[in-house]
């Protein structure tokens, strides 16, 4: 049995790793030199809801997988503006963590592999070919090619493009397995709402900063630092991809988090503004380069799928991450990457295909995020664990919880504990 994963994002990590677990020979391919896309930037787990949603993937066998994500944390169960209980891991060590982990699980990885072209005939994939001319052939596919990018659409939707941790320039422009397969998409600019966004933070190197900062930074895991009224930038909230940090303190103040890099909670600031703070004149953007400006543009392309995140028109095509819909974080991507690398095997060996039960904050957010989807205002909105729309739900259906054993005991419940280091037959 052989699985194809095409994303090397947390989404395509999780996957891999699944599918691996589920005794399957897995191949990851990601175009550009580096695992985790966004995740390199990212930094952020266990904040409010995603604590839940974590340690319930955890329960289901995913042990390993986040092991090596807080063997590399700087920081745990710290508060900042609008979250609690956050880890805080450092993006510059993650991915020769996670590349190396999962090399030792025995999953093959293709870097710098870029899909051009699909095969597909009768509702079935039959391979891929690269940038390099080559076929690889599969048995079943995983879509985790995200949802940003090209080039340009940051320069449509966006500012331009912001040579960004994606690097579209430099690898060539996202392409989507979904729709090379020619299978329809959720595209923006189609007919549908606006639902296209900025992601939502930029990286300043730390030794550009006062050092003085930097050491309350390292030593707290964030900063707030108050704004004067003539900076407020009120106007950039409702532009964010992570819609859950669209609150007023981020607004009004540099909201800072200790990621390895000086995490700046905003889709772009004015460098000559930021300059003229106390303790910044010196500061330059690490990523993306063009901070000053804007971000990557997220959530341009999605799949249409079910549950059991089975693209539609597809039988042997599955997809995780914000493919399946908008869909935001890393432990979102993380428990889909789960359930569609464990449902690939189970479809290659004609098991019945897994959902997750909505008495599980996992199974309730895919199935309320694609019932809200099919309606106009649902697909405009973003859904996450820690916050929006998704976390008010998570908590009035009492699915957000801090008590590992109570979380443990739900997904023992669901009949679902250690489910993923389960062979499949």
């Amino acid at each position: 049995m052989k699985v194809i994963i095409v994303g090397g994002g947390w989404a395509g990590c999780a996957a891999a790793f699944a599918a691996r677990k589920a005794g399957a020979e897995v191949l990851l391919v990601e175009k550009t030199d580096m695992l985790l896309g966004t995740g390199l930037v990212g930094g952020i787990m266990c904040n409010n809801g995603r604590f839940t949603a974590l340690e319930e993937a955890r329960a289901m066998g995913g042990t390993e997988f986040i092991a090596v994500i807080e063997s590399v944390a700087r920081h745990r169960a710290i508060d900042f503006p609008g979250h609690k209980h956050a880890m805080l891991y450092d993006v510059t060590k993650i991915e020769p963590a996670i590349r190396n982990f999962l090399i030792g699980c025995g999953i093959n990885i293709k870097l710098q592999t870029r899909l051009t072209e699909v095969f597909a005939e009768d509702g079935f994939i039959n391979g891929i070919v690269t940038a390099n001319n080559e076929m690889l052939r599969g048995d079943v596919f995983v879509d985790t090619t995200g949802s940003a990018g090209p080039a340009k659409y940051c320069t449509r939707y966006g500012t331009g493009c912001a040579m960004c941790i994606l690097r579209c320039p430099t690898f060539g422009p996202r392409v989507s397995l979904t729709s090379r397969a020619g299978l329809p998409e959720i595209r923006a600019g189609e007919g549908f709402p606006q639902f296209e966004a900025m992601s939502g933070s930029c990286k300043l190197e730390k030794n550009s900063l006062e050092p003085g900062i930097v050491k309350d930074l390292e030593q707290n895991g964030f900063l707030a630092i108050p704004l004067p009224p003539g900076l407020y930038k009120d106007e950039l909230l409702g532009g964010k991809a992570c819609q859950q940090y669209a609150l007023t303190e981020y607004a009004r103040n540099l909201i800072i988090l200790d990621t390895g890099h000086a995490k700046l909670m905003t889709p772009f600031f004015p460098l000559e503004t930021l300059r003229t703070l106390p303790g910044f004149a010196n500061a330059r953007y690490a990523d993306p380069y063009s901070g000053g400006r804007g971000n990557s543009v997220r959530f341009m392309a999605m799949a249409y799928c079910n549950d059991a995140l089975q693209v539609e028109g597809s039988n042997n095509l599955f997809c995780a991450g914000e493919k399946t819909g908008p869909l935001v974080g890393h432990t979102e991507a993380i428990v889909t990457g789960f359930l569609a690398g464990r449902n690939a095997v189970l479809l290659l060996s004609g098991k019945g295909l897994m959902v997750l039960p909505e008495t599980t904050a996992a199974g309730d957010i895919i199935g309320f995020m694609h019932r809200e989807m099919k309606q106009p205002e649902g697909l405009a909105k973003k859904y996450t664990f820690s916050g929006s729309v998704y976390f008010e739900r998570m908590k009035q259906q009492n699915l957000y919880s801090t008590e590992v054993k109570e979380i443990h005991h739900r997904i023992r419940k669901a009949d679902l504990y250690g489910i993923i280091n389960d062979k499949v037959n």
